[in-house]
């Protein structure tokens, strides 16, 4: 996984630009938003990861299959930087890990003993309801 995570960084191509947002006078004369581009391709990925990566950038992804990050939350370029690279390892973390199965679970006799009583007192219930027949 770290292997996959340090191509991706060494081979990421990071732009800054004018940002908005917070940074007073500093937001004019400062490019502080960071734009993080990656190609997809070059990383290396297994195919099923490659698959799920897909699913999970969704519109990050464009057509040439490269993913963009851009961040702007933070005043400085190094802030921002850091917070694209964060984004970007998580998502590859994410991609690389495949989901857990789920297990099937069996009610016990109890438990539907439990569920069908219920039932029938609710359903009591609702048939008290209604007109009265005198």
């Amino acid at each position: 996984m770290g292997k996959i995570a340090d191509r991706a960084l060494e081979i990421a191509e990071e732009k800054f630009i004018a940002s908005s947002g917070p940074g007073g006078q500093n937001v004019n004369k400062v490019a502080t938003s960071v734009q993080l581009r990656v190609d997809v391709f070059q990383i290396g990925l297994p195919p099923e990861a490659f698959e799920r990566l897909k699913d999970i950038a969704g519109s990050k992804l464009t057509k040439n299959g490269e993913i963009v990050f851009t961040a702007n939350e933070y005043r400085t370029q190094e802030q921002n930087r850091e917070a694209a690279r964060e984004r970007l390892v998580a998502l590859l973390h994410e991609a690389l890990n495949p989901p857990r199965k789920r297990k099937k679970s069996r009610v016990n006799r109890v438990g539907k003993v439990k569920r069908l009583k219920a039932k029938k007192v609710r359903g009591d219930v609702k048939a008290k309801r209604g007109k009265v027949d005198w």
